[in-house]
Parts: structure tokens; sequence; C-alpha cells
């Protein structure tokens, strides 16, 4: 496979979790949706979709890295507003515990571990 990508990427919605989702489908429902075949990524690359990875510590394309990163303190940012606004089901605490994983996450593909 000459001039094949060798790095592990991100799917540009690496917040969402779709992997996940299917998975509770799948156990709720009984349905399985198949997996995309590619998948864009953080660096705008079209990849398939077994060279991407949520994992901070399995992903070794830089610009993806840094997607990732921008995209779970975002996440965190607005689970935080979620847990202050009047009326809303999750508590402050539960926002701040949910926030505070998203910034972890942000912090290991920064490469800080």
């Amino acid at each position: 496979m000459a001039g094949a990508d060798p790095h592990i990427h991100v799917e540009r919605g690496v917040t969402r979790y779709d992997a996940r989702v299917r998975n509770l489908l799948a156990g709720t429902f009984g349905l399985a949706g198949d997996l995309p075949a590619t998948v864009v990524t953080g660096c705008s690359s079209r990849v398939p979709y077994a060279m991407t990875s949520p994992r901070p510590q399995s992903v070794t394309c830089l610009a993806c890295r840094e997607q990732a990163r921008t995209e779970h303190l975002r996440l965190a940012e607005q689970i935080e507003r979620l847990g202050t606004m009047p009326g809303s089901v999750v508590t402050g605490g539960e926002a701040g515990e949910a926030a505070q994983h998203h910034r972890d996450l942000a912090r290991r593909f920064a490469g800080g571990g």
C-alpha cells in the first residue's frame, strides 16, 4: 500500500461517541447499525473507520489530537453551562463531573498524560 497514511486519526465528531450510541441501540433494541467504511477526521482527511480512535493514547496524527482537544474543551464549557441553567435536569455537581472528564480527555489529547 504505497502512500498509505500510517497515522491513527480522530473522527471529526469525537465527542459524539457514535460507537457507544450504536452499542446502546444494539443492547436495548437489538438493532445493529453498520459502521461507516470511511470517516472524515479532525485533520479533514477521509480515512477508513478502522484507522480512527477516540482514545488519546492511540491517536498519532497531531492535527487530529489538537482538534479533539479543542472539541473536548468546548463540550466541557457547554456542559458546565447546562448545569447552571434554571430547570436543568442535570445538577451543577453532575455537570461539573462531566465537564472535568472532558477536560481530562482534552489534557490527554494535548499530551499531558
